[in-house]
């Protein structure tokens, strides 16, 4: 997804790689919504925690999306 489609609220699907487990990854539901540390900026609200938007993170607009990446590369 081209991060200027990227809207306040809107709910998107991020491929998340377990940061304790680097062979794990999981399709999970995030919220789009302002940093609270740089209300300019656009973050991924991603359990309870805000993570900046960057260039390389895979964020797609439907689940479906998401599930057929991941089977191309995590299956």
């Amino acid at each position: 997804m081209d991060m200027n489609q990227l809207r306040e609220g809107q709910q998107v699907y991020v491929i998340f790689r377990n940061p304790h487990t680097p062979t794990v990854a999981t399709i999970q539901e995030a919220t789009i919504a302002r940093d609270p540390m740089n209300p300019e900026e656009l973050s991924m609200l991603l359990y309870d925690f805000y993570h900046p938007i960057e260039a390389d993170d895979a964020i797609f607009a439907s689940y479906d999306e998401a599930e057929a990446v991941y089977q191309d590369y995590f299956l």
